[in-house]
């Protein structure tokens, strides 16, 4: 199966899991509204995913995959041995890390409500991090083997278990606990239940493969070190960019968590900031997996296995440069231009207000164009990695994390207020995708070649096309009251743009389209004429 076909099911399967998230949110905001109580919620969730990206699917994924591959291509049961000895180590690890997180949230003190409430989801859904990072580890598995299926699925797990959590919150009685900080708990248990049965999942997934978990070193040693060697770079950049979100979350919930003042001032973001940039990253978030991601996560393995073949690993990244771009910057553009339909139409429900839905809409069109460039990072900085190059993205990394922080820091004092948390994102992500652009052409050679520009080009034009379209369909569209005229708003402005896009691309004959929709015209290892 070619990679278009792969990204084509990982994507499908992603959609699925994407829209299952956004009625998460929905659901979770109706319920509890935009304030304090979310805050606490987002900034203690952030704690599990944060290890989940070092552990799961940051470092130690993206330095096993290349050595499993190899193993799997040369000796299959050595690469099983391997395997086994992995998440068996990692089972431990994380078993043992997660015993004292417990223990020292036990004795963090909490001199506010919102810092003991924080502190108490903390300690619900921590042992939800080990389930969730060895899910990871076993999607990688699958991954190599082509099989994505059941890791592009168990997101859609965790999703319904908190929707489920979440209606269960809503017709437990309150007594008087307007707020839901009472009931909020109940979401956490349902993280919990959900990564329970994620693990599951993919160890039926798994079965046929013969792995077997192993606690001793055999002749894969070598292996397993080389994997950590490789890991541990990566381990220290991301952990400082982990650490830097964890940061934007604790900035944005201050307000909930500490106080409305910060050394005698007062603070520029009220409670429910956190709430706010929660909801809108998992919007704008929303493209960015269900593509730029997709197309990502199932070339890792290609570019891994071609790694040592020049010619056939430089046809694969272009091909992927190209269908990222054809993807991203129409995402980027129209979800600027959708940002108030999409955000009135799924979140305002409940206790959301007009003015919080607002509110998400200014972070939202401020985190829009980020998409088109992390998705290039993602595509990027895998090719690094099957390359054998840890260190590059991560001192890349490292740097945006620091100017990252310093606007942060700089901008909510400003009037951009909130926003300028999310146009803070904007920046530094595409200066990291050109900068890793740069660097890894200076190492491989031209990557932006007359038939990627050309490509370029042609995409830039259609984007702007559809986004003429859009904008005149929702000039021409009778302006209504109501929850229906806004989705009706939005699903107009949407099917004109993305007809507007394919028509643009098919009378410019540009492949992209077929690509984009699994119609792969060539294998990808080989050269094709004239592209």
């Amino acid at each position: 199966m070619t990679i278009e076909k792969h990204a084509r099911t990982f994507t499908l399967l992603t959609l699925l899991s994407r829209a299952f998230g956004l009625l998460r949110e929905s659901v979770q905001y109706a319920v509890f509204g935009m304030g304090p109580v979310m805050d606490n919620f987002a900034l203690a969730f952030q704690i599990p995913n944060l290890f989940r990206r070092l552990f799961g699917e940051g470092a130690l994924t993206a330095s096993f995959v290349p050595v499993y591959a190899r193993l799997e291509r040369d000796d299959p049961a050595a690469a099983r041995r391997f395997a086994g000895l992995l998440l068996s180590l990692l089972t431990v690890f994380l078993a043992g890390l997660t015993l004292v997180v417990e223990l020292v949230l036990a004795a963090c003190p909490a001199e506010t409500a919102g810092g003991s409430l924080t502190l108490r989801l903390t300690a619900v859904m921590l042992p939800y991090m080990p389930l969730v990072c060895l899910v990871a580890v076993m999607g990688a598995i699958l991954g190599v083997h082509a099989r994505f299926g059941p890791s592009a699925f168990s997101p859609v797990i965790l999703n319904v278990g908190i929707i489920g959590a979440s209606l269960l919150a809503w017709a437990v009685p309150g007594h008087g606990d307007d707020s839901g900080s009472s009931r909020i708990g109940w979401v956490a248990m349902g993280v919990l239940l959900s990564g329970i049965v994620q693990f599951v999942w993919m160890a039926r997934g798994l079965r046929g493969l013969g792995l077997r978990p192993a606690l001793r070193l055999g002749s894969e040693r070598a292996p397993l070190v080389e994997t950590l060697r490789s890991g541990l770079p990566m381990l220290l950049g991301l952990g400082v960019f982990q650490l830097n979100i964890l940061m934007d979350g604790f900035i944005a919930s201050y307000a909930s968590n500490v106080g409305d003042t910060f050394l005698g001032f007062v603070y520029p973001l009220k409670p429910g900031s956190n709430a706010v940039m929660n909801a809108a990253t998992r919007l704008y978030e929303f493209p960015l997996g269900v593509f730029g991601i997709s197309v990502a996560t199932v070339m890792f393995p290609l570019l891994s296995r071609q790694a040592d073949d020049r010619q056939a690993f430089m046809h694969s990244l272009r091909r992927g440069v190209r269908l990222v771009a054809f993807i991203g910057l129409p995402a980027s553009a129209g979800l600027m231009l959708v940002a108030q339909p999409l955000v009135s139409t799924l979140l305002q429900f409940g206790k959301v207000t007009a003015e919080d839905a607002q509110r998400v809409t200014q972070v939202l069109v401020a985190f829009a164009p980020a998409v088109a460039a992390y998705s290039g990072i993602h595509l990027l900085g895998r090719a690094f990695y099957a390359l054998g190059d840890r260190m590059t993205p991560m001192w890349i990394g490292v740097g945006m994390v620091g100017l990252n922080f310093l606007l942060n820091v700089t901008l909510i004092w400003t009037p951009l207020n909130l926003t300028g948390l999310a146009w803070s994102t904007t920046i530094c992500a595409f200066i990291q995708v050109i900068l890793l652009a740069r660097r890894l052409q200076r190492r491989l050679g031209p990557l932006v070649d007359g038939v990627v520009w050309k490509s370029l080009a042609k995409t830039l034009l259609g984007t702007a096309v559809m986004g003429l379209a859009a904008f005149l369909v929702d000039q021409t569209l009778p302006r209504g009251p109501g929850k229906w005229a806004e989705a009706g708003r939005l699903a107009t402005m949407t099917v004109a743009g993305a007809a507007t896009m394919l028509l643009v691309a098919r009378r410019l004959h540009m492949p992209e389209w077929r690509w984009a929709l699994g119609m792969a015209d060539a294998e990808p290892g080989a050269v094709e004429p004239g592209s």
